[in-house]
């Protein structure tokens, strides 16, 4: 199976071929702009040294700072890293907002360390980068097994070596600590807004039956927001397994088992099935919002659903695409579903370095102004070059960095 970056390059060429662009500027976006490599040595709870690897990839800066996640997780590698800076890049430029791509974080399983030790670790890692992130130059933000105050201390250690006062270098703080209201379910309800936008012209009902793949803070907040506006989810995972209810699941209650038993296992009226088993369960809309290269070549004929809205980066292989879209199943692609996290993390930029705090219906009425006209023009440019969703974001997305490129080339 090919690696996330040669997916990304894939997708890439698909979309070059629907329409041509200067080869020069498409030849920039083959490789990401600095891959920055650290070593980070912590005193571990037991008194002895363990080093660390950290990186950063920054990819494009044309549109703005390089933006993206920093992720902590024992199997990230280069390639992955790779792909998701530059999906990164391409996502702030499909919603429009003034950030470049960027993606990093560290090798390491943070279920082997102590509180202590991861905050010894995160401050760290902005010890070692600091002359290469700033409000101007990249913001970081949360990724996977990354949270607010995480974000926090990595803020706290930059202004400490910094002296900076904007407190604007790292988005997805806690509230108290700068952070943006909304941040917590932008990204489920950002996707939200573009299915909805999208529903009717998709030919849906307009009461769904959906799947999800991911019970985490995307996938669980996606099932919220579309449990409360009238849809029926008949199936969720999580990385030990995954539950069918075909009559509904409670989302209120099944978020109270999970709070009493710390999994969705067992939760009345269900059956376990298997991650492999829900990816083709009948249904109107299924939501891969886990990991990447889950719908592949090897399943994507035995999909069974009328739309796929990808939560998670990367989750449907270039291969997958054409066999969905030869199938007729269309695809809400990643850099458009999933963009409402970046979009109220730009926010969070905002109002720090304007020195403001916007409440919550302000940031939810902004980003939904953002994700549906966006939505609406991506599925006007698709219709109009008779493509699928993701080369028309990919066409959006390229045409928005190539003018500001134009300088560069």
């Amino acid at each position: 199976m090919n690696n996330p970056f040669q997916n990304a390059m894939n997708q890439l060429e698909r979309a070059t071929k629907v329409k041509q662009f200067n080869p020069e500027f498409i030849s920039l976006l083959t490789q990401p702009e600095r891959e920055i490599r650290i070593s980070i040595p912590i005193t571990m709870d037991n008194g002895s040294l363990k080093v660390f690897e950290g990186y950063r990839v920054q990819y494009n800066n044309a549109r703005g700072p390089y933006k993206g996640g920093i992720r902590y997780h024992k199997d990230t590698d280069i390639n992955e890293v790779k792909a998701l800076a530059f999906w990164m890049a391409l996502k702030c430029a499909v919603v429009n907002i003034p950030m470049g791509g960027g993606k990093g974080g560290v090798t390491v399983d943070p279920r082997e360390l102590s509180k202590g030790e991861i905050e010894k670790l995160s401050r760290g890692w902005v010890k070692m980068m600091a002359r290469d992130i700033g409000p101007k130059i990249d913001v970081p933000a949360p990724d996977m097994n990354t949270t607010p105050e995480i974000m926090a201390w990595m803020a706290d250690e930059y202004v400490k070596i910094t002296g900076d006062k904007t407190n604007a270098t790292f988005t997805g703080k806690p509230i108290e600590a700068g952070g943006s209201e909304g941040r917590g379910p932008a990204t489920g309800l950002g996707g939200f807004y573009v299915f909805d936008t999208l529903r009717s012209k998709l030919h849906l009902p307009e009461s769904c039956k959906i799947v999800i793949q991911g019970f985490g803070n995307v996938g669980g907040n996606a099932a919220n927001i579309l449990f409360q506006n009238g849809h029926k989810i008949i199936a969720i995972s999580e990385v030990d397994g995954a539950i069918l209810k075909e009559d509904g699941i409670d989302i209120n209650a099944l978020n109270e088992y999970k709070k009493v038993n710390g999994k969705i296992e067992g939760f009345p009226g269900s059956r376990k099935i298997s991650n492999n088993e829900l990816l083709i369960l009948e249904c109107d809309v299924l939501i891969p919002a886990a990991m990447e290269s889950q719908i592949t070549e090897k399943n994507a004929n035995d999909i069974k659903t009328k739309l796929v809205m990808e939560l998670a980066n990367g989750p449907t292989t270039p291969e997958a695409d054409d066999i969905l879209f030869g199938r007729g199943i269309s695809v809400i692609p990643d850099i458009l579903a999933n963009a409402g996290g970046v979009t109220v993390s730009t926010f969070e930029w905002e109002q720090n370095l304007k020195g403001e705090h916007w409440n919550e219906i302000d940031v939810f009425a902004k980003l939904k102004t953002i994700m549906v006209n966006e939505a609406l023009e991506i599925y006007e440019k698709a219709n109009s070059l008779k493509t699928d969703l993701r080369r028309a974001a990919f066409i959006l997305a390229l045409e928005r960095i190539e003018e500001e490129e134009k300088e560069r080339l």
